[in-house]
């Protein structure tokens, strides 16, 4: 099997072209008529990955944070990129288009937090990077301790003093959608990062927001397309850096 079959299959699940304009998502190491015979899958191509994927015998890896986002102007020994060129492993980043995309990180969010009702959100008449679903959990903290059952790990979070029901996701950092998900309706909004002046908003909003944490509310997505692509293409699959290197005291 070669580059272009698993591109064309990741394009059918998170089209390439319905990424931000600021991304860099798709084919970023390698080419297209390279033959592939394992594949690996991570949140980011670090240094352990690469190094995981070559001890694996992976010729690919796909990842949802790009590897290559600014220009490159060198390359510099013991990187990622340097590794997977010296390794030939072919690289793929799939990162707005699969939070955008129906089957991707913020539907996989959503489901993984027991949403009901999952659509994508509409915020000022167009479709946002966020989903909706409906939760049964209305009490605020009571959402907050199921959510660090879920994720494992605490949860930190501002109580908008109201009934939770409608509930917005964005996996990774989207903090900076908070008025969005309040104008659109919403009664609570989890993600996976937010900064000081952000739950100054929520608060003042009056909406609850809990930070889940950006590898916890990313990853889930990234073991699923591992198993579909290996399901679907009937190629082998291995997932790297299944650890999470930012550690938290507690739970």
């Amino acid at each position: 099997m070669n580059i272009s079959e698993i591109y064309n299959f990741i394009d059918n699940i998170a089209p390439f072209d319905t990424q931000c304009d600021w991304d860099n998502s798709g084919l970023l190491i390698g080419s297209r008529d390279s033959v592939i015979h394992k594949i690996g899958f991570a949140l980011d191509a670090d240094n352990n990955a690469v190094e995981q994927a070559h001890a694996s015998g992976c010729d690919l890896i796909v990842t949802h944070h790009p590897i290559i986002f600014n220009p490159v102007s060198n390359i510099e020994f013991n990187t990622p990129i340097e590794k997977a060129l010296k390794y030939g492993i072919a690289i793929i980043s799939a990162h707005t288009n699969y939070d955008k995309s129906d089957k991707g990180v913020n539907y996989c969010l959503a489901e993984l937090t027991k949403l009901t009702d999952i659509s994508a959100l509409e915020t000022d008449g167009k479709e946002s990077m966020c989903m909706y679903g409906c939760t049964t959990i209305s009490d605020p903290d009571k959402f907050a301790t199921f959510l660090s059952r879920v994720f494992s790990r605490p949860i930190t979070y501002t109580n908008g003093k109201r009934t939770i029901f409608k509930v917005a996701v964005c996996g990774g950092a989207g903090g900076e959608f908070i008025g969005n998900c309040y104008n659109a309706g919403m009664d609570a909004f989890i993600t996976g990062e937010v900064k000081h002046h952000e739950y100054l908003e929520a608060a003042r909003l009056g909406i609850s927001v809990f930070c889940c944490g950006h590898y916890e509310t990313e990853n889930p997505a990234i073991i699923r397309l591992a198993n579909i692509t290996g399901r679907e293409l009937n190629i082998e699959t291995v997932l790297l850096n299944q650890t999470n290197f930012i550690k938290h005291t507690g739970v």
